[in-house]
């Protein structure tokens, strides 16, 4: 199937959404050597990084980038400056220079200086800012979701495929040497068939007490933040880390870890989009100011499999006795995983252990090496925009009320124009 041409308008891409792996993988085809730093004490290339989003996950992030010796982090950026400071320490902590500072992404993509760029903003800027990034010719490591909706996922594809730029999605579950040990158990058949996995989230998180809008923090540029986002008064419910619980800037519990993990549920099914998506869910919490459901089943239904999702956030009793994971049901035995390790049940015993920390390293390293090679990294573009979708499938089911049958060549759900609504997300989003 082809691939779209740069020179037809975005609109009339939406009505042929997804078009099938060739437009990520070309992404990915070798397209010359970026421009490295030169290297002073040591033979090692090194790439040029720019961190944009340095709270919570950008600063561990820049830590990471900071600590491996193919790196050079340059830049930090961020709209809230009372966010910088721990950044530049997590980088200094990591024996790197302290960086230089930036409050506009969009001054980070003119540098040429700048190799690659790290995305660990909030969700709904995910999207826009990969396909900027890759239109500026810079590589791109992109936090999960990789996508606000499903409709947004086409830019970034198309923007990847023109410019030839690397692009990986934080899903770091796809570098991890224990987990993919289980994945490669699972397809070597010593499970039988395999034709149910079950994913899920199980931990407590507080409720967020209902607040009344405020002038955002001084120096902070709130309509930068909202950026494509409707206009809306500022309230700290809606800002750092917990904008995942509100629609219009993340997708709940399900875009913010079932990502991850229906990520490693159809790898390990090795399936793409599911034919018909049903979800259940309420928002337990009676002091909850939340709109995205605390509590959730979702069921992705395959030709001949499947799967299903779960969350809690009122519990500390997870599923298989484990907080998060996946379990591989097959006709020899159960494999059930998490970060820390796998084993299999009532079958043949089998299994191993890892670490997270490791798991982090090596998706960093394995990012940066796609960019000095040019190959595939392991959580390319595309396999990003699919355990998005699901995720956003799920909601959407959740919030009709009803299953849903995706089209994704089409990029509609049939005959149901409310969930296609839904999946198109906002009609303008301009960044």
């Amino acid at each position: 199937m082809t691939s779209p041409e740069s020179t037809r308008p975005e609109r009339e891409f939406s009505r042929r959404q997804f078009l099938g792996r060739s437009a990520c993988q070309a992404a990915t085809v070798a397209a010359g050597m970026v421009t490295l730093a030169p290297a002073t004490e040591t033979a090692t290339p090194r790439v040029r990084v720019a961190i944009i989003g340095v709270r919570n996950r950008g600063r561990d992030l820049a830590g990471l980038f900071a600590a491996n010796p193919r790196a050079d982090v340059r830049v930090l950026c961020d709209l809230d400056p009372g966010v910088i400071g721990s950044a530049v320490s997590a980088v200094t902590a990591a024996g790197a220079t302290a960086p230089q500072i930036e409050h506009d992404f969009r001054r980070v993509l003119d540098r040429k200086e700048i190799d690659a760029v790290v995305i660990a903003t909030p969700d709904h800027w995910h999207a826009g800012m990969t396909t900027l990034a890759c239109t500026a010719g810079k590589d791109v490591y992109v936090e999960a979701p990789a996508t606000w909706c499903l409709g947004e996922a086409l830019p970034p594809l198309a923007a990847a495929q023109r410019s030839k730029r690397i692009v990986q999605c934080g899903i770091q579950e796809r570098s991890s040497d224990h987990l993919r040990e289980a994945i490669e158990f699972v397809h070597s058949g010593q499970l039988g068939a395999v034709r149910f996995a079950r994913a899920w989230v199980v931990h407590r998180r507080k409720p967020i007490p209902p607040k009344s809008s405020t002038p955002a923090p001084l120096g902070v540029d709130y309509q930068a933040w909202l950026g494509p986002a409707a206009a809306r008064a500022f309230n700290l419910n809606r800002y750092h880390f917990n904008w995942r619980w509100f629609w219009d800037y993340g997708g709940g519990e399900l875009a913010h870890w079932g990502t991850h993990w229906l990520d490693v549920a159809r790898w390990g099914l090795n399936v793409e989009w599911p034919q018909r998506v049903s979800a259940s869910g309420m928002i337990a919490s009676t002091q909850d100011a939340a709109e995205t459901p605390d509590t959730m089943t979702a069921q992705f239904v395959y030709p001949n499999q499947t799967l299903v999702w779960e969350h809690r956030l009122s519990s500390g009793y997870g599923v298989e006795g484990r907080s998060t994971g996946v379990a591989f049901h097959g006709e020899k035995g159960v494999l059930v995983l998490d970060r820390g390790g796998w084993r299999v049940y009532d079958g043949v015993s089998a299994g191993s252990s890892g670490s997270a920390n490791s798991m982090q390293q090596q998706h960093v390293d394995n990012f940066l090496t796609s960019v000095l090679t040019r190959q595939p990294p392991t959580c390319d573009l595309w396999q990003g925009v699919i355990s998005a979708g699901l995720a956003h499938l799920g909601n959407i089911a959740y919030r009709v009320g009803h299953e849903i049958q995706y089209d994704p060549v089409r990029g509609k759900c049939l005959n149901d124009t409310a969930a296609t609504t839904l999946a198109q997300g906002r009609t303008t989003r301009t960044v």
